[in-house]
């Protein structure tokens, strides 16, 4: 269920409060919700998740992604949630969380081959954010 990406970044489709403390079992120091609340009926709220994520002695941080797309204050918030530990994050199929981890690693400065290997290794395809990717430093 848990999409490792890199050792530090593993993405996910919408998690459970259940599913904090098999995060926390596995190593992860961090959950970062990158999913709006109220975007589905059937999802559990940011607060519940929050409050497993405490639970459990997680940090927590929501970085919602809605329609309108990303913005710097975004991935900059990503930035330093990496800077927590192995770091959980999710959405509804996880391509928004992976999307904000590869725009994070740019600003961050790292190769954009190795975001695209390291994304396409997931399942997933960045190489629609490469120009974003080049303005944010990376390259």
């Amino acid at each position: 269920m848990f999409i490792r990406i890199t050792d530090s970044v593993s993405v996910a489709p919408q998690i459970s409060p259940e599913d904090v403390a098999l995060a926390a079992a596995q190593g992860f120091r961090c959950i970062v919700n990158n999913r709006p609340d109220g975007e589905s009926l059937d999802q559990p709220s940011g607060a519940e998740i929050a409050a497993a994520a405490q639970a459990a002695g997680l940090a927590y941080v929501a970085i919602p992604i809605d329609h309108t797309g990303f913005n710097l204050d975004q991935v900059e918030a990503m930035t330093a949630a990496l800077d927590s530990g192995p770091v959980l994050a999710f959405c509804r199929s996880g391509t928004r969380s992976c999307n904000l981890w590869a725009l994070a690693a740019a600003r961050q400065g790292t190769d954009p081959a190795a975001i695209i290997a390291a994304a396409g290794a997931g399942g997933y395809n960045v190489v629609g954010l490469l120009p974003l990717f080049k303005q944010l430093g990376a390259g």
